[in-house]
């Protein structure tokens, strides 16, 4: 029989017999690091006060505005009925997706993730693991603990403005789940972080949790229209953590829970011994594990301070080691060369068949608010039409990615029989039948309920939403010069409106042109007429889009 191999150095455990540098060091890297650190929090202090700064200025009127439209609402119509309705299925949603979004963090950065100095020098060093990576999975705890707080005082001012809660019982109702369920989060990333098995099985089990959360936004949709489930809706309230954590806000907002209260013994007494277990946990992280996570988010803060969102992107996504994960699946060689872009998009999807999941999950959720949207009227209404649209744009824009790809690297053209202008309009078939055959299928509940102008309208966005993916996959470098124009205005330099509208120029264009024929279509009736004019409308923009994207793909070629 073979021997087991030998602990590695890197993996061997620290005992207080071995030669113990910890205090020493740790003091000797404070008395270093203390400028640096007062200049860090300096920095971040001037971040912290410019977004609260934009975000008073610009967000306060709308919210102010939004609130006291919901209150009007909530008196006057069902939208508070209509909350109290649909707060099951989106609590356990909301506590599902936090869940989910925390495991597949853990795959790229986790709750323990430490400077590249510490990882590639301190933790090589004879001291205690524990003392060097506990403080990071605290301030990771911490900063999860504050979000949840923010997010509870908005639920329960969301329940006082309807009118479905007085303000002082929807914060003890909220303050559970959001003290507890953030806690639980980075507990379950730690796990993820520290052991490779539980992290494959998150990656396996991932689109099983997506089709999972699908069925959830579906549920509380349904929910939300009046028709309720109530018997599903106890089975997932006491189900696990996120239903116990979901019963103290329904009972306030006056729904059925009437166990609410073992449930929020049983949600403590979890979050108690899963934060505990995972802070002892802490020290089983690699070294190499933690080389490889400082360096990816070291890389993805440097390219999102250039404004590199598309870098950043897969920085993350090389480091979740999804790319390439897929089956080696093959389709038949086409006959024709003209088949050629089409056929290899076709396998790209085929072979990553989570772009597909997520294009469904964004198009069952832009559905979602579309039906509230035909539901609505006035400002509510153009807002829900808007997000529909942008969230379709989402959906048709995650199968496109490679066009994006080849628009990251003009070499990887080189396999093409076409001019790469013309490739890249070719890439835009793909996303925009598969798109328009996902939108079909969302637009399947809105024929059973007599809108079978679903049918027409929602296939017809996903053609325009193509072409923009494409235009933006030939959109080049960055021009980080836009940010500072210089140019004096009373609202100072306007240099990041000009350089916001640069970056998303294909999707503004789609979406505020649909958006505006689909508000001709609500107030005409879905009339014959009007739907054939929307159609025109959706040719005519996507003929405009391809030709700017095939335009500027000659340019950014050169020829």
């Amino acid at each position: 029989m073979s021997q087991a191999p030998p602990l590695v150095a890197d993996d061997a455990p620290w005992t207080a017999e071995d030669d113990d540098r910890t205090p020493e060091t740790l003091r000797w890297l404070r008395t270093r690091r203390r400028r640096h650190r007062r200049q860090r929090h300096r920095d971040l202090a001037v971040v912290l006060y410019t977004v609260l700064l934009l975000a008073a200025g610009y967000g306060s009127t709308f919210v102010y505005r939004f609130a006291q439209h919901l209150h009007h609402d909530a008196l006057h119509g069902d939208t508070g009925a209509a909350i109290g309705r649909a707060l099951p299925g989106a609590l356990v949603f909301l506590a599902l997706a936090a869940a989910l979004l925390a495991a597949r963090d853990a795959l790229w950065r986790g709750p323990v993730v430490v400077p590249g100095p510490d990882a590639a020098w301190l933790l090589d060093q004879p001291v205690d693991r524990g003392r060097v990576l506990r403080p990071w999975f605290r301030l990771t705890a911490g900063l999860a603990l504050l979000a949840g707080a923010l997010a509870a005082v908005a639920g329960a001012l969301l329940l006082r403005i309807t009118g479905l809660s007085p303000l002082g019982a929807a914060l003890a109702g909220c303050l559970p789940a959001g003290s507890c369920l953030p806690l639980l989060a980075v507990a379950l990333a730690t796990q993820v972080e520290s052991r490779p098995r539980l992290a494959r099985r998150v990656r396996a089990l991932t689109p099983y949790g997506v089709l999972l959360l699908m069925a959830l936004a579906g549920q509380t949709v349904w929910a939300w229209s009046g028709h309720r489930l109530p018997v599903v809706e106890q089975i997932e309230l006491w189900s696990g953590p996120w239903g116990w954590a979901a019963q103290p806000v329904v009972h306030t907002a006056g729904g059925s829970a009437p166990g609410h209260l073992a449930a929020l013994v049983l949600l403590v007494v979890l979050t108690a011994g899963a934060l505990t277990a995972a802070y002892r946990r802490v020290p089983a992280v690699r070294n190499a594990q933690l080389r490889t996570r400082a360096a990816t988010a070291a890389t993805v803060s440097s390219v999102l301070w250039s404004v590199e969102l598309r870098a950043a992107k897969l920085a993350v996504s090389e480091a979740l080691g999804d790319r390439g994960a897929g089956a080696r699946r093959r389709l038949p060689m086409p006959r024709s060369r003209y088949l050629v872009v089409v056929w290899r998009d076709a396998v790209a999807l085929l072979r990553a068949p989570g772009r597909v999941g997520g294009a469904a999950l964004w198009t069952v959720l832009a559905a979602a608010v579309a039906a509230l949207g035909v539901r609505a009227d006035g400002a509510a209404r153009t807002v829900a039409v808007v997000v529909a649209l942008v969230l379709g744009y989402v959906a048709v824009g995650a199968l496109a990615e490679p066009a994006r790809l080849e628009g990251d690297d003009l070499r990887r053209s080189a396999w093409s029989p076409f001019r790469f202008a013309t490739l890249m309009v070719q890439h835009a078939i793909v996303p925009a039948a598969l798109g328009a055959v996902l939108a079909l299928l969302a637009a399947v509940p809105f024929a059973f309920q007599g809108g079978a102008w679903a049918l027409v309208v929602m296939p017809l966005c996903a053609v325009p939403f193509a072409a923009a993916a494409v235009l933006s996959a030939v959109r080049g470098p960055v021009r980080t010069e836009l940010l500072f124009l210089g140019v004096p205005t009373p609202m100072g330099d306007p240099g990041f409106l000009v350089f916001l509208v640069w970056y998303v120029l294909a999707p503004l264009i789609s979406v505020t042109t649909l958006a505006i024929a689909v508000g001709s279509l609500l107030a005409h009736g879905f009339a014959a007429g009007a739907v054939a004019a929307f159609a025109l409308t959706s040719v005519l923009l996507t003929a405009a889009l391809l030709a700017l994207a095939y335009r500027r793909a000659a340019k950014l070629r050169g020829h």
